[in-house]
């Protein structure tokens, strides 16, 4: 295969990828080089040589670098990269034996102590279902279902399906070859060179991840994503055994610094992001951190799955290109879909990604559902070809709904604090005093449903804050706001 038909210059294995702590642990085998890199300056300090380095691989083991099963290198490899005795650090394994760091078996060498896989208990699956759980005859202000621009109403009535294509006998679990193209020519336009071969056509974004969770994350397997983040992904890590370690946030989004720590910390298998428009908190990455997160994906070969579900409606028209345009030699999967920027009600998403790891998830799909409908994807040919239309006017609607929101706001919850976001379909919203949960549970009486933090943290967060969606008609949102205030004034009485 040519390097033209590659998502990336340098074509990457996203099925073994490690953090770089890469030279550090490959296959489970710690490299001398990397061990005596990653310790420092540890001959410094008090006590024996063999203490020091006894604790300074005892820091690496706590830290979670050194994990349960990997195998540390001989006696006399490290001794020499480290340029010490060998009975040095003969007596720095000893020690850490001792303490049950280790554990030493004659012909496999000396281990870190613990299982090697272990199983995670700790991520539980079912996290997002909070978000599809509005009572009867209750106002929903759990999901962001758009609503569907006049354009797209138009284009979806004049539809006239190709039934040359429709009624073909068999379809490619990958897509329409037609769509396919469509969508590597929008990605092109957008300033991100794609062919057909990266794409992968999907039943809406969350398939999407799902698939590539699936094919990466195994039982023990450790995920990176935002603090607090969409709960497709939390729930499908769950369900694999694996675990999300949420990173720090700021005003701009993802804390990177912070996020390049984890990665030589924990040795993910793979990175979520939502870097434009955050859901929930719709923080917008700047450009220097979103470079810098592709630089850290290429660097440390760990491959990030980038969410644009929501990029493209912006307020103010600032639209970057996608993170894998940062990069080429990044391992970048993106996902995105229709359904929040022309028609909610037709599950049409997609992925990019490398060939490789297409082909290999089309496999995944063809056991999972086959392929996407057919006549959902002719629709989709019309609508992608109006994407940028079609997202000028979902911004400039929902841009509307958004001060009309503000508005309540300040009338119903003016002790509400919250940063207006830039562009997305929500806005997050921090309690001055209180729980959530406690707050919704009230809310629920007033006929008005409501997430809070729970429903978004990747592991454990403060229960303090609110996700509004300014999706629903004006009078819908304008009643569901008079509840919340009313509720929310029942709710600080009795805990003032």
């Amino acid at each position: 295969m040519s390097t033209d038909h590659r998502a990336n210059v340098v074509p990457v294995d996203h099925g073994s990828a490690t953090s770089a702590s890469s030279a550090l642990v490959r296959a489970g085998e710690v490299s001398s080089e990397g061990l005596a890199a990653r310790l420092g300056r540890w001959t410094h300090g008090d006590g024996t040589l063999a203490s020091r380095l006894s604790r300074g691989i005892a820091d690496l083991i706590t830290g979670g670098e050194l994990r349960p099963g990997d195998r540390l290198p001989a006696e006399r490899a490290l001794a020499a990269a480290s340029s010490v005795s060998r009975g040095t650090v003969v007596a720095a394994y000893a020690d850490l034996a001792e303490n049950g760091l280790v554990e030493r078996r004659q012909g496999s060498g000396t281990r870190i102590a613990g299982s090697a896989v272990p199983a995670s208990t700790a991520q539980r699956a079912g996290r997002g279902e909070a978000l599809f759980s509005a009572l009867p005859n209750a106002i929903d202000l759990l999901r962001t279902v758009p609503q569907i621009p006049a354009l797209a109403v138009q284009l979806i009535r004049d539809h006239q399906p190709r039934l040359d294509l429709a009624l073909l006998p068999e379809t490619d679990p990958a897509g329409l070859p037609v769509l396919r193209e469509l969508i590597a020519e929008m990605y092109r336009a957008e300033g991100t060179p794609t062919t057909p071969e990266q794409i992968l056509v999907t039943h809406g974004a969350q398939q999407a991840i799902s698939l590539v969770v699936n094919a990466l994350v195994g039982p023990g397997d450790v995920v990176l994503a935002e603090d607090v983040t969409w709960p497709g992904v939390t729930d499908s890590v769950g369900l694999r055994g694996g675990t999300v370690h949420g990173i720090p946030m700021g005003v701009d989004g993802l804390d990177v610094d912070a996020l390049e720590v984890a990665i030589a910390r924990l040795r993910p298998v793979l990175i979520a992001v939502n870097p434009h428009h955050q859901n929930p908190t719709g923080t917008r990455l700047p450009a220097a951190a979103r470079h810098r997160l592709a630089t850290l994906a290429a660097q440390y070969g760990v491959p990030v799955i980038e969410d644009r579900v929501v990029a493209g409606i912006s307020f103010d028209g600032v639209v970057p290109p996608t993170l894998a345009a940062e990069r080429p030699d990044a391992p970048v999967i993106v996902v995105e879909s229709v359904s929040k920027w022309a028609w909610a009600g037709l599950r049409i998403g997609w992925l990019r990604a490398d060939p490789v790891l297409v082909r290999r998830l089309r496999g995944a799909r063809q056991l999972a559902d086959q392929s996407t409908s057919v006549p959902g994807q002719l629709i989709a040919l019309d609508l992608i070809a109006h994407a940028a239309e079609l997202r000028r006017e979902n911004s400039r609607i929902h841009q509307q709904r958004l001060r009309l929101l503000e508005q309540l706001m300040s009338e119903h919850l003016p002790d509400w604090r919250y940063d207006a976001p830039r562009g997305g379909l929500s806005l997050w919203v921090a309690l001055p005093i209180g729980s959530s949960a406690a707050l919704a549970r009230v809310a629920a009486t007033h006929g008005v449903s409501i997430a809070g933090s729970a429903a978004f943290a990747a592991s454990v967060s403060p229960d303090d804050h609110i996700r509004i969606p300014f999706t629903a008609p004006d009078e819908v949102l304008t009643e569901g706001i008079w509840r919340l205030g009313a509720a929310w004034r029942e709710y600080r009485d009795t805990i003032s």
